[in-house]
């Protein structure tokens, strides 16, 4: 019954410890998009990744990706993004980045997630 006890207590502690490193890494940030699993999943496989971003979600109208926000180039994995499907990156107004193929305009909107990670809105049309 003891050695139970100790791995039970050693399971809470480590559950704990990794709650709080999760608490701290995102503070705030976990719930401003509503359910941070889908945010949190994503920023995992990110990590994981070498592929620059991750999808988060998908909705009738967008998909939802995750990146790391550069000091030096922000925003930068949203415009390469698109340029790689042709898109010309025009400017930013606000929290939209104007791009421009065949006289056709499209905004793509960013929002900081946290202070590592931003995400962004790609209409689906886009990528299909």
């Amino acid at each position: 019954m003891g050695i139970f006890e100790e791995g039970f207590n050693s399971s809470v502690v480590t559950d704990f410890i990794i709650l709080g490193f999760i608490g701290l890494r995102f503070g705030s940030a976990l719930t401003q998009e509503g359910n941070p699993i889908p945010y949190l999943t994503a920023i995992i496989k990110y990590e994981l990744s070498n592929n620059g971003y991750e999808r988060v979600l998908e909705t009738s109208n967008e998909i939802r990706y995750v990146s790391e926000f550069e000091v030096k180039h922000p925003l930068g994995m949203a415009k390469e993004f698109m340029k790689r499907r042709g898109w010309e990156f025009k400017e930013q107004v606000g929290s939209g980045l104007v791009f421009e193929r065949n006289k056709e305009v499209i905004t793509i909107e960013t929002r900081q997630y946290s202070k590592r990670y931003f995400i962004w809105d790609v209409p689906k049309k886009i990528v299909n």
